[in-house]
């Protein structure tokens, strides 16, 4: 939980008056926990996150060493140059590793949703042309126009007499 200092003043006598000594305890404490304002991330993704952040940092600071390198002309500027280009790859694979761990516990352990109210009123209205198209009389059958699927197979060719 987070923890925020709150305004902490000692007795005139110099006791704080929580060891029972002549000052009148105050009840005010030195840190006050309040609630968080977001639930703390799942394990598996925090660990991929802060390997992501490593991960970066140091792309991050490879890359602006090898800068430096190159602009005074050293010849570390070659080596440093072809780590930098593959720590962006690793970094990239690292931010990848969070999404998808992020998707994979959600899927895994449900996200719980509920539907909308639009969403419930559509799925009502559904449920109403369902239960109206089923209590409405069966059409009657259609006499297929020349040219129409019958289901008699092979279709008649009309070529002979008759």
């Amino acid at each position: 939980m987070a923890r925020k200092y709150a305004s902490y003043e000692g007795s005139a006598d110099g006791t704080d008056g929580e060891d029972g000594g002549t000052g009148a305890q105050r009840g005010r404490t030195l840190w006050v926990d309040q609630p968080a304002g977001r639930r703390r991330m799942p394990d598996p993704v925090r660990t991929s996150a802060v390997r992501a952040v490593l991960i970066v940092a140091v792309t991050l600071t490879d890359a602006t060493v090898s800068f430096f390198l190159t602009v005074t002309g050293s010849w570390l500027a070659l080596p440093l140059s072809l780590c930098a280009i593959a720590g962006v790859v690793v970094a990239t694979w690292g931010v990848l590793d969070v999404l998808i761990t992020r998707q994979t516990w959600n899927q895994r352990h449900g996200v719980l949703s509920e539907p909308s109210s639009t969403a419930r009123s559509r799925r009502r209205e559904r449920r109403t042309a369902r239960r109206e198209a089923r209590s409405a009389p069966p059409l009657p059958p259609r006499v297929p126009a020349h040219g129409e699927a019958t289901g008699i197979w092979p279709p008649p060719t009309r070529t002979g007499p008759g």
